[in-house]
């Protein structure tokens, strides 16, 4: 049985779509501070995986667009 290939992200706009409206996912500090640092742990597995399947270029860009959103999300509260 051959499973059907998810879209990946291109961009900080679909990335964002997929994790918050598509998986539900809140991008509260916390879990993005979670997420970075599994992202910059080579022997964690989830990253492990990542770089695997979807190879070290989607890797970056998804530290960039936690990164990103952390940022967003740090403008938001200094308002």
């Amino acid at each position: 049985m051959v499973l059907p290939v998810p879209h990946l992200p291109t961009n900080y706009a679909e990335w964002r779509h997929c994790i918050t409206v598509e998986c539900g996912i809140a991008l509260t500090q916390a879990y993005i501070a979670q997420r970075l640092r599994a992202l910059d742990d080579a022997s964690d597995y989830s990253t492990q995986r990542l770089i695997a399947i979807y190879g070290r270029r989607h890797h970056q860009a998804a530290i960039a667009w936690f990164q990103q959103a952390a940022a967003e999300l740090f403008r938001q509260e200094a308002r």
